[in-house]
């Protein structure tokens, strides 16, 4: 068994931490939660081509099928569309979207919602505090070009939602300021696989892995996973 993880624009791994480490402590399967070319700390997205991310992402799951029969994929924001886009290219036997982008994000509102949640979670000790700071600084700082790109990739790969024939789960926060119901609903429709799934988490935002209602996101992706 294998799963890819792939994170969002402007975030890194950290954004699928908590999912990732609950399936690496409940199973042995090969995980892979690979960093974005010009997702890094180190590095910046000026001058990044939306390819490059893709590629990325399609080069850690094209190793993945040398050493395993099953292989699944888990993608946030951004990282759902490439994710659900990779799944119509290669075998993949079950496909996981957490908040993901069928259409555009504010990415000038996400700063400054996770900002709040920030503040939130340090007033309950919840969240270690630099993991937003990181993120605002990573947001605050994205270029136009990045952000273009962004656009880009979501215009491109849209329509590939409605080849998607992989048992799918899709992962959607009630309170996600950034992408309305409407955009879970409509990689819903699109997709044609008979399994499919659309869960609602009410009291989310758009960083489900962090929000309140992460025992139910949890609990939601193991069962679909079946670990």
């Amino acid at each position: 068994m294998g799963c890819l993880f792939i994170h969002g624009f402007g975030g890194a791994p950290y954004e699928l931490e908590p999912l990732y480490s609950i399936i690496k402590e409940r199973t042995d399967w090969e995980l892979r939660l690979p960093i974005l070319p010009g997702h890094d700390k180190n590095e910046s997205l000026d001058g990044r081509e939306y390819m490059e991310w893709v590629s990325k992402a399609e080069k850690e799951l094209e190793d993945l099928t040398f050493s395993c029969d099953t292989i699944y994929v888990i993608g946030y924001s951004m990282g759902g569309v490439i994710a659900s886009y990779l799944s119509t290219k290669y075998n993949v036997s079950k496909l996981v979207l957490l908040s993901t982008s069928a259409h555009y994000i504010d990415v000038t509102q996400l700063a400054e919602d996770t900002w709040k949640m920030a503040k939130d979670a340090a007033r309950g000790d919840l969240l270690e505090n630099d993991l937003f700071q990181r993120y605002i600084r990573r947001m605050g700082s994205t270029p136009i070009s990045a952000s273009l790109e962004f656009q880009k990739l979501v215009d491109d790969l849209r329509p590939y939602f409605e080849k998607v024939d992989a048992p799918t789960l899709v992962l959607q926060g009630g309170e996600d300021g950034l992408l309305p119901p409407k955009s879970a609903e409509y990689i819903y429709e699109s997709i044609q696989s008979e399994d499919k799934t659309l869960h609602f988490l009410p009291r989310s935002k758009h960083m489900l892995c962090y929000g309140p209602d992460k025992d139910d996101l949890m609990n939601t992706c193991c069962d679909f996973l079946k670990i």
